[in-house]
């Protein structure tokens, strides 16, 4: 589990296709010391397990299937990469429950500077899966970043970003038309299907 408070940008600096998906090499020199073979590491929201620890790197294989589903088989080298190591169960909780299970990927379709904040906008389709959905105030996970959601819209959301976040994560990078990997609250996902299921009819004896 994660909070979606990104305590590293690092950076890809190899990719290579390998059988069971990409193998990735990437450069995090405040996180690596904290890194142990088998630890997961949120990398752009996406739970990945590191798989070697060489001084200021890490690995990891990202398989078929996040490659499908997330933004990581898009990656270049070095394009930079928001980190976060599993939290622990002394640790505070500062932004939210974040697992690094990808719902889907989304379309920046807004940035605006707003006297130093940032209004960025997002966009993604309707695919009909439950637990897609943002509320209003509500959180929501893009990248790894744990925001709180404005102007929610059945398939779009905006979020502000303060000036600390835009920085010290990619989001400074991050453009018009750019994909980005989305996590909708696990909380909301539950609620949604639990309402679903009590709208079927009973069709008991």
């Amino acid at each position: 589990m994660f909070t979606g408070l990104i305590k590293e940008v690092g950076t890809l600096v190899s990719t290579k296709t390998i059988a069971e998906g990409k193998r990735l090499r990437i450069y995090a020199p405040k996180l690596a010391a904290d890194i142990a073979i088998d630890d997961s590491v949120s990398v752009n929201g996406v739970c990945q397990t590191a798989i070697a620890v060489d001084g200021n790197f890490f690995e990891m294989i990202a398989v078929h299937t996040t490659l499908e589903k997330t933004t990581l088989g898009d990656l270049k080298v070095n394009e930079p990469v928001n980190l976060e190591l599993a939290v622990r169960a002394s640790d505070r909780l500062g932004g939210h429950i974040v697992q690094g299970h990808v719902d889907i990927t989304g379309v920046c379709t807004q940035i605006e500077d707003q006297n130093g904040s940032w209004l960025m906008a997002f966009s993604y389709e309707d695919k009909g899966t439950d637990g897609n959905i943002t509320v209003e105030k509500g959180s929501v996970c893009v990248n790894g970043v744990s925001l709180t959601v404005i102007n929610s819209k059945d398939t779009s959301f905006q979020v502000a970003i303060i000036p600390y976040t835009f920085e010290h994560t990619n989001f400074h990078q991050l453009t018009v038309g750019g994909l980005v990997n989305i996590e909708f609250d696990i909380l909301g996902k539950y609620i949604q299907r639990l309402l679903q299921r009590d709208r079927k009819p009973y069709l008991g004896g």
